[in-house]
């Protein structure tokens, strides 16, 4: 199966996609990425949706990304005597440590860690940013705020706190038991939530123990902050814009976006746009116009991927949702503007051999007829990472011999991934690719390609070689040195 679009789509699994037949479905539609929302659902949950995947890809034959994400510490407030109360602006309101049912004057706010980290003036924001408290006095045990913005506050609705650092750690206890199952399990990727420092990620990543790539989640003021340090340590990147937009100004959050995309772009590393992309198919089986021009942008600015949540977890069109990206995207990647966008923005490479290589390779088959595809044999992942940042006009086929490397870039852009057997021989890489490109449709006998690897092979980062060759064996036998 070849997609005839460069852009990957991640589906979140849930209650409406969690048999075979939607998951297959979700697949033929356009999915390349299946995301595990460990905020939900049970370890029994979620591995049998982790089993159907694999079943999948075993009845389709295709190599299939698993992305687990994190929940992360999850700040709420306690539970009140009659539900809820209505907050009126310019009114005091106090939370405190106590344990006891809140009423319309307080209500228990049972993190300590946030009392330590307050200051006078720094906002909360409780229910998604529909109510806004502004701190006025604070202690070890408490905060008095007043209301700017009021509304019905109710039991355990969460709390953001944009304006500090708070002191926590991005893996809770239950977040390392749930990283050490589905680490046990198998998965792809793991996805960080709360992300505020480098720190956080270099824990996620030894408890991993290389059993997954981490993708930190940009979803706090700090974490936007600590951009660069963020993404040096991490091997991916989630946009994730429904905390940065409510934590931040709304009308910061597209700048934002932009920049995020380009610093992954830079340094080679998969970048996921999420939240909210196509939410009114939750309920609807049409997107709306500005659905679908807010996916159109996240394309345009060279997002590997795009990210359904609820459209395809809870929705009443989990297939329709995956099928309108799909479509969305096959018509953005062929109109002229996108090249022209695409090759525009394109990042200065760094100045080592292997960049060298995937530049040349890409100008190569840009400026050369006849050239079908660029093949790169990658047993870590890394050249086709580079690859697929150049993102040429040609299709990438990632070869590999390892089934965990080939799951792993079907987030990345552009890359079709093939299962190999292991070669030790250029020349018997270059009819590897050979026969892969012909028999997966990317070639005919008459076309050439580009091969792109490491001489000695199986050592990751050695990039050093760049060949281009026709696709008939027989030829390419007979052009061989020596």
């Amino acid at each position: 199966m070849r997609r005839h679009r460069n852009l990957k789509i991640v589906a979140t699994l849930g209650p409406s996609s969690s048999d075979y037949e939607t998951i297959r479905a979700l697949f033929d539609a356009g999915a390349d990425v299946f995301r595990l929302n460990m905020s939900h659902g049970s370890h029994d949950d979620v591995r049998a949706r982790h089993e159907i995947i694999r079943q999948v890809e075993k009845d389709t034959g295709r190599p299939i990304c698993i992305l687990a994400d994190l929940q992360g510490p999850k700040l709420r407030v306690g539970e009140f005597a009659e539900g809820g109360e209505m907050l009126e602006p310019g009114q005091g309101f106090r939370l405190d440590l106590k344990d006891e049912m809140g009423d319309a004057t307080r209500v228990t706010l049972p993190h300590k860690e946030i009392f330590d980290a307050l200051e006078p003036g720094a906002r909360l924001l409780v229910n998604d940013g529909k109510i806004v408290l502004k701190v006025t006095a604070c202690g070890s045990d408490y905060a008095d705020t007043e209301v700017v913005v009021g509304g019905l506050i109710s039991n355990r609705k969460g709390v953001n706190v944009p304006d500090v650092v708070l002191p926590l750690a991005a893996l809770s206890d239950k977040d390392r038991a749930d990283l050490e199952f589905v680490c046990t399990i198998g998965v792809e990727w793991l996805a960080l939530s709360f992300v505020q420092r480098p720190e956080d990620v270099q824990e996620a990543r030894e408890l991993a123990g290389g059993r997954a790539a981490i993708l930190s989640k940009i979803e706090k003021p700090a974490a936007v902050a600590a951009y660069d340090a963020i993404l040096e340590v991490s091997d991916g990147i989630m946009v994730a814009r429904g905390d940065l937009g409510v934590e931040l100004p709304v009308q910061k959050v597209p700048p934002i976006q932009k920049r995020l995309v380009r610093g992954a772009r830079a340094q080679a590393k998969p970048v996921i746009v999420a939240t909210q992309m196509l939410e009114s198919m939750i309920t609807s089986p049409m997107p709306t116009r500005a659905e679908v021009s807010d996916v159109a942008a996240a394309i345009y600015e060279g997002a590997d991927a795009v990210m359904l949540s609820a459209e395809s977890a809870a929705g009443d069109y989990p297939v329709d949702a995956v099928r309108t990206m799909n479509d969305v995207a096959v018509e953005v990647e062929t109109d002229p503007t996108y090249r022209m966008i695409i090759e525009a923005s394109r990042p200065e490479t760094q100045s080592t051999v292997a960049d060298g290589i995937v530049s040349a390779a890409r100008q190569i088959a840009e400026k050369t007829s006849g050239i079908t595809a660029i093949c790169c044999f990658s047993e870590s992942g890394t050249t086709a990472l580079k690859v697929s940042r150049e993102k040429p006009r040609v299709p990438i086929i990632a070869l590999t011999s390892r089934l965990g490397t080939a799951r792993r870039l079907c987030l990345s852009w552009g890359a079709h991934c093939v299962i190999t057997a292991e070669v030790d021989r250029f020349k018997m890489a270059v009819v590897a690719a050979a026969r892969a490109a012909r028999t997966e449709g990317f070639a005919e006998e008459s076309d050439q390609i580009i091969v792109v690897a490491g001489v000695p092979f199986n050592q990751p980062g050695s990039t050093n070689i760049l060949r281009v060759a026709p696709c008939e064996e027989r030829l390419i036998f007979a052009t061989e040195p020596g």
